[in-house]
Parts: structure tokens; sequence; C-alpha cells
């Protein structure tokens, strides 16, 4: 089978896979890159596998008028810039030792052997230079039938990498097809080492988090993520049940669906930012303020709001509602602590605003000027 894209004819990516091979080496990408032209979808990244060591690497690259920098050199990665673009060029390697969260690797010259130490078996495959597939452990069909599965026993490819356990569900929800639900013997040994997971860094976590909840749908992998025992772990107390009605009705982004589905996300490492974001949002979603007044109180994410709100008692939210956040956010409040000056001043002119605006936003906005000032003074 023939894989095709961009990515792989581009004159870069053939400039770092001929200088391997005019080496005398194999030069095939690997893993997503393969996995995802296969799959229709776009292709970020470019990986490329071969049996020439790190130091051969380099100085093939360096022979090619190309750029090598040694980002992973100790696990077999040399990045190689090409025309601005960098190219992942690994190193076969197989596991020699595993701790849960790292390896110590050696390198090989079989792909077999490089194919064998990857996660799952749609992430095990290689296409040469003019898009032939290659195939070690027949993952193919696995890729055509969209199902997720380990390579090997499940609980080996855990042990060596707890962080497998949350790439399963946020593969599946990724790339798995829906209709055949996920793979019961992967499934079975992540509820089975579900506690591994304390052993992986709070930022891991997070960032592998992220990617799953932006799927298009992850609702049915984080469901049976509650059900495993796996969820519990990575966001104590979350609630799975508004999540599916969010995604439905409006998508919604990443912190949109963590709103919604609640629980204590502290050890994600979110960002300052990110954890402001996802603290109003959540607050402002279970709070008892209007839809206006969410609006004007979040912005854009005055709509999210009012989605997760009705996510979370399981309906749809009403358009009406939807358009009452939007208006709030676009309204500008029509009263300025120079309107009330010299009046009031210092606190007290900080407290008549305040009161103003919340019978504003109780108003739905329509408070003019004069009302609003005669609040404010009152």
């Amino acid at each position: 089978m023939q894989v095709t894209g961009e990515w792989l004819t581009a004159a870069t990516t053939q400039a770092v896979m001929a200088m391997l091979s005019g080496g005398g080496y194999r030069a095939l990408a690997v893993g997503g890159c393969v996995r995802n032209a296969m799959l229709g979808a776009s292709v970020a990244d470019i990986d490329i596998a071969t049996d020439a060591t790190p130091d051969e690497v380099i100085a093939l690259s360096k022979a090619a008028g190309l750029k090598p920098v040694p980002t992973g050199i100790d696990h077999g990665t040399v990045t190689v810039i090409a025309d601005g673009i960098p190219h992942e060029v690994t190193t076969f390697r197989r596991d020699v030792t595993t701790d849960g969260r790292h390896a110590t690797v050696a390198f090989s010259r079989d792909v077999a052997e490089d194919a064998a130490r990857r996660d799952f078996t749609m992430n095990a495959l290689y296409a040469d230079a003019g898009g032939q597939v290659v195939d070690p452990l027949n993952g193919l069909p696995d890729l055509i039938a969209r199902h997720v599965r380990f390579i090997g026993l499940p609980e080996a490819r855990i042990a060596e990498d707890y962080l497998r356990i949350l790439r399963f569900f946020r593969f599946t929800a990724w790339y798995g097809d829906p209709g055949l639900g996920l793979d019961a013997e992967g499934l079975a040994a992540c509820a089975a080492q579900a506690d591994g997971l304390d052993r992986i860094s709070a930022e891991r976590i997070g960032q592998e988090m992220r990617k799953l909840l932006s799927a298009p749908d992850p609702a049915p992998a984080v469901a049976a993520m509650a059900q495993a025992g796996v969820l519990a772990r990575v966001l104590p107390g979350a609630q799975t049940d508004g999540l599916a009605p969010l995604v439905a009705a409006t998508g919604g982004d990443w912190i949109a669906r963590l709103a919604t589905l609640g629980g204590d996300a502290s050890g994600w490492r979110l960002s300052k930012a990110e954890a402001r974001a996802l603290q109003d949002l959540s607050q402002a979603a279970r709070g008892g303020e209007g839809p206006f007044a969410l609006g004007d109180m979040l912005s854009d994410r005055g709509t999210d709001a009012v989605q997760v709100r009705a996510a979370l008692i399981g309906q749809a939210a009403d358009p009406a509602a939807i358009r009452q956040a939007q208006a709030g956010a676009a309204a500008q409040f029509p009263l300025q602590a120079a309107d009330l000056m010299p009046d009031l001043s210092g606190p007290a002119l900080g407290a008549a605003l305040r009161r103003a605006r919340l019978a504003w936003r109780s108003s739905g906005g329509t408070l003019g000027f004069a009302e609003l000032r005669q609040i404010a003074l009152s």
C-alpha cells in the first residue's frame, strides 16, 4: 500500500531521506505522519526512522549541507533542519530497561525491533521515500479498521510507560471508530494498572488530557475512563454526564469541556491564563447570573457559560439565552467613574460603580445612564 502527501513529496523531506539512503542506510517516515496521511488527517510533525546511528546521521547531514541538532542524542534522536524545516531523525531502537516513565534504549539495525517498542499498532507503520508502506507488525488492518490496539500484551506496554493509559483513551477519541468502541483488552489493562498514573508527572498528565479533550468528540472515551477508574486519578471529583450534551450542542473547546466535567485540575500545571479562564467559566456556569450578565462578565466566554450550564442539566442551551450572552459581551456599560465625581471618591466610588453595574446586568442592559447614575448615588 502507498501513502501520499505533500509532506512526503516536499523537497525538504526528500532531501533528508535521500541523505540517509545515499549513505547506505534506511530512511523511513514513521508514526503520526504516516498514520495521519493514511487517514486523511493533517500532518504536523515529520519523524524519520533509520538504521544509521546518531553520529552517522550528524556526519551525513553535515556532508549534505543540512543542519543537525542533537536534540535527544542519548535516545537516538537528531533533529535535521532542511531549509528551515525540522525533521526528527531517530535511530531504530529497542528497550533495554523501563521503569514506567523512562526507558534505557539500545540502538538497533532492525526495523521490527523498533516497531515492537512502540505503543499502538497504528503507530508502528513506516513509509519509504516513495510512499511504500512498511508494516513490520501487521498494524495496517487495525489502522484501516480504526482500531486502537496495544502492540503485544497491553499490560507490558503500559508497564513500560504508564502515560500510555491516557494515550489509549486519547488515540481512541481521535482515531478510533466510534461504532467499534474501545479495545476490550486494552481497556481492562488500563483499569488494572491505573495506579501507575501516580508515577507520571502532573505536566505530562495535563498535556495528554488537553489533547484528549480537544478531540472532535471525547465524551465516549472520557466516560470509559470514568468507568475504568482512570478519570478519578487524573481529575478527582469530575462528573461526565454533561460532556456529551455539550459536545452535541456546540462542541466547545477543551477548557469549556473541562469546566463541564468539573473536578480538580490543579495538578495539571495549567498556565495562569488557562487556570483563570477555567475558574471563571466554572463558577459562572454554576452561578445564578443571567445570560446577559454572563456575557458582560466573561466576554466571549459568556456563551460558553450558557452552553455549559445547559449541558449540566442535560439540555441544549436556549437560543434566546445565547443571544443575550452575546449582547452582554458586546454592550458597553454606560456609567464611568468620572460621571460620579466629585460626589463620590475612593472606596465609595468603587462600591457605587459595582452597585450600578449589578443593576445594569440584572436588567439585561436596559437601564440607561440616568437610571444607573441615580442607583449609584443612592
